[in-house]
């Protein structure tokens, strides 16, 4: 029961933290979205060091490194983490945070159907009628509206890919991972700033002290909720690890919508409805599997992804 309650302590501090980054990034809009991704890099990494110091994780990281396949299963992660992290910023900063939060609820309805693809896993009727209402819904929104949801279905797509990818690592815990992720990130990282000095010059250090901060703790937020995650995972059935992700898209809805006041019209309307809907579906399909089996473990079942790292 102790373990219990800390890992749901730990695993909703890692999602609000996370459902908290719309309101961190909005907060530093003033700065070009694709020096605040190069930068959030640079500082991950260096705090990925130091806790890769501190708890002696340089010999994992080294054999990490020195196996070509893992190597390049991190290489290719980390491609898609950076393109997750950019979608996501430049969606904040241009003023689309419900529209990151829909690429969020449809998350793990891209991860059952990257199962399908991928792992030939079989779906069961509620999960397809999850998918088949997911997809709908979307599809009218974006006719209806005349505009595709490119941000949503980037964040989905690329977060979805990401579990994918992970799915095949084995035996590397989440530091070690992010610590090699940002490694082999910080080049691509280095080059965009070298590509924005050069076109629109780098602002991140020119509007005062406390979007310095900011900027500069980008990478401690980054490192915080994987650290509380993993110790959730730990303590936590995969279902409730599931339940609590939608935590995170929740909040990012909330903050787009009463905060920031972003517009969403009927069409739009529907296409969250639609998403939500499919996802009760998704839930209840859950419900069923752990009531069928409590003592089950649903890590082999279809589920909501990798941890997410926005």
């Amino acid at each position: 029961m102790k373990d219990t309650r800390a890992g749901l302590g730990y695993g909703i501090g890692a999602y609000l933290i996370w459902g908290a980054f719309p309101l961190f990034f909005t907060l530093i809009a003033v700065v070009n979205p694709f020096e605040v991704v190069s930068w959030r890099v640079v500082t991950t990494l260096i705090v990925c060091a130091v806790i890769a110091t501190v708890t002696r994780r340089w010999g994992l990281i080294a054999n990490v490194l020195k196996q070509p396949k893992t190597f390049g299963l991190f290489a290719l992660s980390s491609v898609l983490l950076y393109a997750n992290w950019q979608i996501f910023v430049i969606g904040v900063i241009s003023g689309h945070v419900l529209e990151t939060a829909l690429g969020y609820f449809i998350n793990p309805l891209f991860t059952i159907l990257f199962g399908v693809i991928f792992w030939r896993e079989k779906l069961s009727r509620l999960q397809w009628i999850a998918v088949l209402i997911a997809g709908a819904g979307v599809l009218y929104s974006a006719i209806s509206y005349g505009k595709v949801p490119w941000i949503a279905l980037g964040l989905a797509l690329s977060f979805g890919l990401y579990g994918v990818v992970h799915q095949r690592i084995e035996d590397v815990d989440g530091v070690t991972g992010l610590t090699v992720e940002t490694l082999v990130s910080v080049p691509i990282g280095l080059v965009q700033l070298a590509i924005v000095g050069s076109v629109a010059g780098l602002t991140a250090f020119s509007h005062g002290g406390g979007i310095t901060a900011l900027v500069l703790v980008s990478g401690l937020l980054t490192a915080i909720p994987l650290i509380l995650f993993g110790e959730a995972a730990r303590r936590l059935p995969l279902t409730y690890v599931g339940f609590l992700q939608f935590l995170t898209p929740v909040l990012g809805f909330l903050f787009g919508y009463f905060i920031m006041h972003e517009d969403l019209p009927v069409e739009r309307w529907v296409g969250f409805i639609a998403v939500w809907i499919a996802l009760m579906f998704l839930i209840a399909d859950m419900i069923l599997r752990l009531r069928r089996s409590p003592s089950a473990d649903l890590a082999h079942q279809p589920h909501t992804g990798p941890i997410p790292l926005d």
